[in-house]
């Protein structure tokens, strides 16, 4: 599985690094950055749809990387 953040969508709400600290942070303007992008495990992967269930913009995907 890999997760991407659309920075064009991304408005920086935060709530991905609040709500998924292992697999986000905030870049240099409290945008959404990927720390993690190949997600190889059952906790990561749950992190990553966690965010994106909960991204006001919809600027994450995850999918099954193919």
């Amino acid at each position: 599985m890999r997760v991407h953040i659309d920075a064009k969508v991304c408005e920086g709400h935060g709530r991905c690094y609040v709500l998924s600290p292992l697999v986000f942070a905030a870049d240099e303007e409290g945008n959404g950055e990927v720390l993690v992008e190949e997600l190889d495990s059952p906790d990561l992967i749950a992190a990553a749809d966690l965010a994106s269930k909960n991204c006001p913009e919809g600027a994450i995907t995850v999918s099954d990387g193919a």
